[in-house]
């Protein structure tokens, strides 16, 4: 009998697809599906389970493509008994990093290897080269490398876009933040789209063009690409597509899990947390109708040239994968994963959906200096912000008064404004918290970490708050 080099448990788009990705590149695959919601039932086709098990070679490696979430550890205690020391687990689903890291923790104490895979590509990625972005024991990689690698999307030098990221839940961390980084790519689109449609009055065949023009240069990427052709979709009845779509924006979690680490961590990623809240605003649906209704929409007159919208989107693009990797560092240092970023960015270069030029800067800037604090510091970047932050100001400036919302443009402008200010007005919002509440603070003429109180008034006491934050 055969035996299989992996195998695959869901057969929906992408794990059918994956199969044959993995098919393709000269390995063999043994399939199991069973339906998420009846998970609950496989205990009852345990034979089936175990012929799927006996097929696989020492040892197992077992690929889990199915719904994150209760599903996933129902499979994984199904698994178990089948299992033994040094077999190998993978998760390719959307997990939340911290379950991937419990599962590390549990699995572990097995003597299983466990690892949380990031994929990104959507359905042609799996089936002709994703982003792949493994994470977990380390001794797993050595196992799976040759077939990841293989079936990964190759950058324009033929590297692969797969290498192992880190421990515990560190490869579904990543996928995380890169799902964030997307969230924030696609409203720069909107909102670069909803100036030059609604402000500039451009229309779809012209902005079809524009796209077009832009995916050639420094903002070449997929979801430019792909804007390109949502713009010349047509109805049979000869209607754009994009005409007959309902303004309300579905989102998945992944951004939402970016923000809610991004304040875990008191790291200010604020052009993603933006992008998650323009999704939320735009649910508000009825809500809007009736707010049109007080404050109506007055066409704007201004004028303003497309090059400096390219520019402004290239300014806010750089912003927010800055602040992607920097909270990524934080991640890393925190949890002792030890991610190398220059490979993140060489993973993300290719298959996956932020896939961009872009990218390959970013790669550029961290095998230079594998210690950089912040890509804004990178002299390459330094001069391309340096050149293009005037236009996205004007822009932003532009948008503001014509009445077009423009979050994420206007959230990755002030914090690029905070970041590079030496001293911001946080001493007055120290002042107020120790005149309020004793919170203390540091003084500019002491070292670090010495922390002063004063009596603001006559009726203030002399004690320090120990006791409560506000």
């Amino acid at each position: 009998m055969t035996q299989a080099d992996i195998g695959i448990i869901g057969l929906a788009v992408m794990g059918k697809n994956l199969i044959l990705n993995i098919a393709d590149h000269g390995y063999t695959v043994a399939a199991f599906n069973r339906s998420v919601d009846k998970v609950d039932r496989f205990a009852s086709g345990e034979a089936k389970g175990k012929q799927f098990l006996q097929l696989l070679k020492r040892p197992k490696k077992i690929m889990l493509m199915i719904k994150a979430g209760g599903a996933v550890d129902a499979f994984i205690e199904q698994l178990l008994p089948y299992l033994e020391p040094g077999d190998i687990l993978i998760d390719g689903g959307n997990s939340h990093y911290p379950d991937t890291q419990r599962r590390y923790e549990e699995l572990q104490k097995r003597g299983l290897l466990f690892v949380g895979t990031g994929i990104s590509g959507g359905e042609e990625g799996a089936r002709r080269g994703p982003s792949i972005m493994p994470g977990g024991h380390a001794e797993a990689w050595p196992h799976l490398k040759p077939i990841f690698q293989s079936i990964a999307a190759k950058s324009e030098e033929g590297e692969p876009c797969c290498d192992w990221v880190g421990e515990g839940g560190a490869g579904h961390y990543v996928k995380m933040v890169h799902n964030g980084i997307e969230y924030g790519d696609m409203q720069l689109i909107c909102e670069a789209f909803d100036l030059m449609h609604t402000a500039l009055r451009k229309d779809y065949p012209t902005l079809q063009k524009i796209f077009s023009e832009w995916n050639q240069g420094e903002l070449d990427s997929y979801l430019i690409e792909i804007t390109g052709d949502i713009l010349q979709k047509k109805e049979e009845d000869g209607r754009m597509v994009l005409e007959t779509i309902l303004d309300v924006a579905g989102q998945k979690g992944t951004g939402k899990w970016t923000g809610i680490n991004a304040l875990e961590e008191g790291a200010p990623v604020t052009l993603i947390a933006e992008a998650v809240f323009a999704r939320c605003l735009s649910a508000l649906y009825e809500e809007r109708q009736q707010a049109a209704g007080h404050y109506p929409f007055v066409t704007p007159q201004g004028e303003i040239d497309t090059d400096k919208i390219a520019d402004a989107l290239y300014a806010a693009k750089i912003i927010s994968y800055s602040q992607g990797f920097m909270l990524m560092r934080l991640a890393s240092e925190k949890y002792d994963w030890n991610l190398q970023y220059g490979a993140i960015a060489l993973m993300w270069r290719g298959g996956c959906i932020i896939r961009s030029r872009f990218l390959g800067k970013i790669r550029d800037a961290y095998r230079k200096n594998p210690e950089l604090k912040n890509l804004l510091l990178d002299g390459f970047f330094v001069g391309e912000m340096s050149r293009v932050v005037p236009n996205l100001r004007e822009v932003v400036a532009f948008g503001l008064l014509q009445g077009i919302a423009l979050p994420c443009f206007s959230a990755g402008l002030s914090f690029f404004d905070g970041y590079r200010r030496k001293r911001l007005p946080a001493y007055l919002l120290q002042a107020l918290r120790d005149y309020f509440g004793a919170h203390t603070y540091e003084r500019v003429d002491n070292k670090r970490g010495e922390f002063f109180h004063t009596k603001w008034t006559d009726s203030s006491g002399e004690t320090s708050s120990s006791s409560y934050n506000a």
